[in-house]
């Protein structure tokens, strides 16, 4: 069940706010656009009106889009260079364009999840307290 946050907006479930990331959509709403270009968040959502200026992922989705693709690109390098031994210049030629292609197609998605959780838990920029 949806809990009403102090803004008076709809908070939405964990799922419903992950998937609205990974689709690039607001996380409130989850219909109006996250993202102006490609990796570029909107100034604010075009339907529901929600500011994303607090929002910013900083370097997060590029390390573990990094660390996803070096996981699956070595280890399936590793796995292909055991059972069938090729030629290194057919491993340059696989594994090359999916270490470029991988990072192109997660990066998106990771962004908008991260901005979307951002949301989801009201995350704010870090402060010391005043004594």
């Amino acid at each position: 069940m949806a809990e009403q946050a102090k803004t008076g907006q709809e908070v939405r479930g964990l799922g419903s706010t992950i998937w609205a990331g990974i689709a690039g959509r607001c996380p409130v709403c989850g219909r109006g656009k996250l993202f102006q270009g490609y990796l570029q968040i909107a100034p604010a959502c075009n339907l529901c009106g929600l500011d994303y200026g607090a929002a910013d992922a900083g370097d997060g989705p590029a390390v573990f889009v990094i660390l996803i693709t070096g996981i699956v690109v070595v280890g399936a390098a590793l796995i292909v260079e055991i059972v069938y031994a090729p030629p290194y210049w057919l491993h340059a030629l696989i594994w090359g364009p999916l270490a470029i292609l991988l990072p192109v197609l997660l990066l998106r998605p990771f962004k908008g999840v991260l901005v979307a959780l951002q949301f989801r838990h009201k995350a704010a920029e870090g402060r010391l307290a005043s004594e």
